[in-house]
């Protein structure tokens, strides 16, 4: 494998990405895979202003904002597929906390058939997998709830809210036919299924 392989995974609060990203880093680096990993956020220079612009939608959801809101990640996601995936070392597995699957989650007023033609439309790299990470929502939650920082989300904030967010979710995982990955039992489990995905790619 010459060209790096790209990975995204995606989904709701307290759904385990980071935990099931750091598994899996392990076992494929274990088997001398060279394995990088990315955050959306952390890469993302406009981070900043992107997120007064979200906390101006929570305080007043309007369809122009979340359009904008849109626009601004899109815009960021271009920048990174310019300036961040290139520099990574060929041949090697780009694993990404979040990528625009994410806005199926979290945009509530934009079809999220929009939010991805918005995407293609500005050449945001599509991933070569996109994993989408979820479970029951009362167990997303709890496990949010239960971390120190607590659900840490900007725009949910009550338990109807990720009820929603996790259904929305997975409609779009099923309409795209994205993998879906269970992340309710051991984080072995949904480790070893991440793995293969990535294993039929190579």
């Amino acid at each position: 494998m010459n060209r790096s392989l790209f990975v995204s995974l995606d989904g709701p609060k307290g759904a385990g990405k980071t935990a099931l990203l750091e598994a899996t880093t392990k076992v494929l680096r274990a088997d001398n895979k060279k394995v990088i990993r990315l955050s959306e956020q952390k890469s993302d220079p406009y981070r900043g202003a992107t997120m007064a612009l979200v906390n101006e939608l929570v305080r007043n959801p309007t369809h122009e904002l979340e359009w904008e809101v849109c626009k601004r990640f899109a815009d960021s996601r271009a920048w990174i597929t310019q300036n961040v995936l290139p520099k990574q070392p060929a041949g090697s597995i780009i694993l990404i906390d979040r990528w625009y699957p994410s806005d199926a989650a979290f945009r509530r007023l934009i079809p999220f058939s929009q939010i991805l033609q918005l995407n293609l439309d500005r050449n945001v790299q599509v991933p070569d997998l996109h994993v989408g990470v979820v479970t029951a929502p009362e167990i997303s939650w709890a496990r949010a709830a239960a971390r120190t920082r607590g659900l840490g989300s900007t725009v949910i904030h009550h338990m109807a809210e990720h009820v929603a967010c996790t259904t929305a979710f997975e409609r779009t995982i099923a309409d795209q036919g994205w993998v879906l990955c269970r992340n309710e039992g051991a984080i072995e489990e949904a480790t070893l299924q991440v793995v293969a995905e990535i294993y039929r790619l190579l």
